[in-house]
């Protein structure tokens, strides 16, 4: 029998907020709108697959 390993295809995102420059870990399928946690401004929304970031991405995790 064959094994087979499966890798994980999704990736979390540390990204840094255009407003009041807090960093804080997103994932990159988010499925519901992510807010910054201090200021409030939307820096993913969902869009199918992948969401769509609105924030400057600062570090991959794996």
């Amino acid at each position: 029998m064959v094994q087979q390993i499966r890798e994980n295809r999704s990736k979390f995102f540390k990204v840094k907020c255009p407003d009041c420059d807090n960093e804080q870990v997103i994932f990159e399928k988010a499925s519901t709108v992510v807010k910054c946690v201090v200021c409030g401004r939307d820096l993913a929304t969902p869009a199918g697959g992948r969401a769509t970031l609105k924030a400057e991405i600062v570090q991959e995790l794996k």
